[in-house]
């Protein structure tokens, strides 16, 4: 994979959930899903609008950085059995130092957390990037989160001495 060849988000199937590929009209169903001060506990901010959403997810469908150094994955995820959102997974995809790296997030909807819905979407997710040319998967874990250190750890990922904002890099 080069910084000119990123791969395109495809819809990913795990036993309980399905990832869609994000388009900017998952901004309507994501924006109250999302709506919860608690989600910024760690990462700071607010709750994003409807208009913020459609204007972040329009930049994000892209697919790439206007340089092309980077490439955007993004998905919303849905229950297989309902068809409400649950959240969603991400990864920005980079080379470094040599070889192709994936930085991942995830984010459960409040009603939806300690059900493991951040585990097996970061897992599709991470099976996903890995069959798509990714070597190395990075996350940034704040360090008292400790449902994301769970994640961090079931996708096999350990922390590192490095600190960036207040968060611990975990890496394979």
């Amino acid at each position: 994979m080069t910084s000119t060849n990123w791969p395109a988000a495809e819809a990913i199937e795990t036993a309980r959930l399905i990832l869609e590929p994000l388009r900017v009209d998952h901004a309507a169903q994501m924006a109250p899903a999302l709506d919860d001060e608690r989600l910024h506990e760690f990462i700071g901010g607010q709750p994003a609008t409807l208009e913020q959403l459609q204007e972040r997810y329009g930049r994000q469908v892209v697919g790439r950085s206007a340089d092309g150094t980077q490439g955007w994955c993004n998905w919303v995820v849905r229950h297989r059995g309902t068809g409400a959102v649950v959240g969603t997974v991400q990864a920005t995809l980079h080379t470094e130092r040599g070889r192709t790296a994936a930085e991942i997030a995830w984010v459960v909807a409040v009603p939806h957390q300690g059900q493991g819905y951040a585990s097996e979407a970061a897992a599709g997710m991470a099976g996903w990037l890995a069959r798509h040319g990714a070597e190395v998967l990075v996350a940034h874990v704040h360090p008292e989160h400790h449902a994301s250190i769970g994640v961090a750890r079931a996708l096999g990922l350990s922390p590192t001495d490095v600190i960036v904002d207040g968060e611990i890099r975990w890496t394979t």
